[in-house]
């Protein structure tokens, strides 16, 4: 049986390689793209049969790179992976051909689970509560400060607060979901 074909296409380098690795102990063969531009040539060259694919990267966005993909490689399963999750974005990626959409962090298991599911899952659980404000705040805030490396004063001006109210809210224990 030939090797599986994976391309993970995302701008965070070390979910990618956490990702890649995992995959390969798997036995799939893998390739790894940081941006829409860069993943083009290898979709062409790779022909891959499955996809994760970042909504958010510099550049040219996951929902824009989604069509072109499924063109050069019309038999393709893609699953969107973004820690920015709204109705709106998932609706669209089905939309454009999408199997699936994750919000991150999401492991191998689900990546390949949600590759695997060819029809929507009547018994999904539904959670008995919704994640609270505070919590979802929590959440951004942590994010936003991975994505700038620890600066809290970055951080502080991505999120447009002052630098102390940052502080006092990162010395604060997380929140219970």
């Amino acid at each position: 049986m030939p090797e599986t074909r994976f391309l993970i296409v995302d701008d965070d380098p070390v979910f990618s390689r956490v990702l890649a690795r995992s995959l390969t102990r798997r036995g799939y063969s893998t390739r790894v793209a940081e941006s829409a531009e860069e993943a083009l040539p290898v979709a062409i060259e790779f022909n891959p049969h499955l996809v994760t694919l970042d909504l958010k990267m510099e550049g040219e966005t996951g929902l824009l790179l989604l069509p072109r993909l499924l063109e050069i490689q019309p038999d393709c399963k893609v699953v969107i992976l973004t820690g920015y999750s709204s109705i709106a974005t998932a609706v669209e990626a089905i939309k454009l051909g999408a199997v699936n959409y994750l919000c991150k962090p999401a492991d191998t298991d689900e990546i390949l689970a949600a590759l695997e599911q060819e029809e929507g899952n009547p018994e999904q659980a539904i959670a008995e509560k919704p994640m609270s404000v505070n919590r979802l705040t929590w959440e951004h805030i942590q994010k936003i400060l991975n994505e700038n490396d620890g600066n809290i004063s970055a951080t502080a001006r991505q999120l447009g607060m002052h630098r102390r109210t940052l502080q006092r809210k990162l010395q604060k224990r997380p929140v219970r979901e």
